[in-house]
């Protein structure tokens, strides 16, 4: 009988390693798609990571200047306004932003036409109108008219420009002066 029971407990231990290696198959399988699942999530959100990167460095790129403004001072200047009476004057300190030190040097050269176009646009305002911040903001954009002008350079007209000032026509190259700014402002 010690035969026949080794024969019968050998055919149930074949059934059970069977069902034992299908149940370990099945785990290696599952194994291996979870991580070829992983592997697929992670690769496409690294990618997507990849491409918001590289589009916030564009962004950077198209916002952030290629160089640092130049500022050209003028000299200070009194002028005379257009007030009835004629005893309101203005004593104004004018810096121009331009957009490199080659701009500021071909700026130099024309200095001496310039101040004296600047004191021109001064003299024809009264002193309610320098007062305004509308008013400064229009002497302002007289100003880069009347230099980008002499400089060969074109500029939108007032009513065409937006708040702020820096619409750019298509195809134009860029205006040499970017600002006006008033480092003195006395209206007396």
């Amino acid at each position: 009988m010690s035969a026949a029971a080794a024969a019968t407990a050998e055919a149930p231990a074949k059934p059970k390693s069977k069902k034992l290696l299908f149940i370990l198959i099945g785990v290696v399988v599952l194994a291996l798609a979870g991580a070829g699942g992983a592997y697929f999530l992670l690769k496409k959100n690294t990618a997507q990571l990849d491409e918001e990167d590289e589009g916030h460095a564009v962004e950077q790129s198209r916002s952030a200047p290629r160089t640092p403004p130049v500022f050209l001072p003028m000299d200070n200047m009194v002028v005379n306004l257009a007030d009835p009476g004629g005893n309101r004057f203005v004593q104004l300190g004018i810096t121009l932003q331009v957009q490199d030190s080659k701009t500021s040097d071909d700026l130099k050269v024309y200095m001496p036409t310039i101040r004296s176009d600047v004191l021109k646009l001064i003299s024809q305002r009264t002193a309610d109108e320098m007062l305004q911040i509308s008013g400064k903001e229009k002497l302002a954009y007289d100003i880069i008219a009347r230099v980008s002008e002499l400089m060969g350079y074109e500029l939108d007209e007032p009513n065409e420009q937006p708040e702020g000032g820096k619409k750019k026509r298509r195809g134009a190259p860029p205006n040499p002066v970017q600002g006006v700014l008033f480092s003195s402002f006395i209206v007396q």
